[in-house]
């Protein structure tokens, strides 16, 4: 029989679409078995200066919907230190808090690792990043939804772009993964996708953009990772291009913070539900320092160290489908 008799739960790093759906999971599975739980605001520096609230199944209705997170987000540079994580603790005891459920991303998992290992704290992490960047889960909480944001914003952006005979640069985020401009550039139909793991390089690029120009296209699609090593920014891309291909009319948009907001699908609801009641779940069965995650189709858990360390692959057959596909 579990001893833990108190949940705390939080969101830490970038905000992403579902992370309030399941917030609300946690607090309605704890409702369900009977045991307390408490909402810690703005992550790690909320949990050390004990900024928390008790929570219940009431506390969350009507949440489900909203984008962000009603806990906020923020960084601690406090909790890198051991004198910082010392005073997470025991505002945490004092708060009668018996385990942790993290909301977050790779920085989010890190420190949770770290806290159960000075402190053997029970923890269990919750994968909420839109660059779908940990390994352990098939989808990320915000994934989907950003991968359907992107997908309506390009189509907005193609009109203009057959409007007007233009080439258009969009840039999406993935700093490190290419997940979304891959995902979103096959959806959207763009001409290339430009993503951290596959360097199309210069040449190739202008090679393709002279095919297109050629096979009659008289608009273009280049959906570009931030991440994309090809050049330094996206508005070097475009010099570059103007200054080889002079037919070419080109333009930025740049996504940016659009990405993260808006009110998550339902795909995203419904897999921050199951997330949510899966980590409650683990921890009241005595383990911890794993994150939940959907692997094929199943609820699963992974080390949380894995889940750190872990590269997401990039699915190699969706480059494959987007090179025939732009043809």
């Amino acid at each position: 029989m579990s001893k833990i008799k108190k949940i705390g739960v939080m969101t830490s790093g970038g905000d992403s679409p579902g992370m309030n759906a399941a917030i609300r999971s946690v607090v309605r599975t704890c409702a369900f078995y009977k045991i307390e739980c408490a909402g810690i605001y703005r992550g790690y520096q909320g949990m050390i200066e004990g900024d928390f609230i008790s929570l219940d199944a009431r506390s969350v209705k009507g949440i489900i919907n909203k984008g962000g997170t009603f806990l906020k987000s923020a960084r601690s540079n406090e909790f890198r230190t051991k004198e910082g994580r010392q005073k997470a603790y025991d505002a945490l005891t004092a708060a009668d808090i018996d385990a942790l459920v993290v909301i977050g991303g790779d920085g989010t998992f890190t420190g949770a690792l770290i806290f159960n290992q000075e402190f053997n704290f029970p923890v269990m992490g919750i994968p909420g990043t839109i660059d779908n960047d940990i390994t352990g889960t098939s989808h990320t909480l915000g994934y989907d939804t950003t991968l359907n944001t992107v997908v309506d914003v390009i189509d907005k952006i193609r009109d203009t772009a057959s409007s007007h005979n233009r080439l258009f640069f969009v840039e999406v985020m993935g700093r490190d993964v290419g997940h979304i401009a891959l995902n979103a550039g096959v959806g959207a139909g763009a001409e290339e996708i430009l993503i951290p793991e596959e360097d199309l390089g210069l040449d190739r690029l202008l090679e393709s953009l002279k095919r297109s120009k050629e096979s009659g296209k008289s608009s273009s699609i280049v959906v570009v990772a931030e991440g994309d090593k090809i050049g330094k920014n996206v508005f070097e891309l475009k010099d570059y291009v103007e200054e080889n291909l002079p037919e070419y009319e080109v333009r930025v948009s740049v996504l940016g913070h659009m990405q993260r907001g808006g009110s998550p699908s339902c795909f995203d609801r419904v897999l921050a539900s199951r997330m949510g009641v899966k980590a409650v779940e683990s921890l009241l069965e005595g383990q911890s320092n794993l994150m939940v995650g959907l692997l094929n189709e199943k609820m699963a858990v992974t080390p949380l160290d894995k889940a750190i360390k872990g590269q997401s692959k990039i699915n190699k057959e969706l480059i494959r489908v987007s090179d025939i596909m732009s043809t």
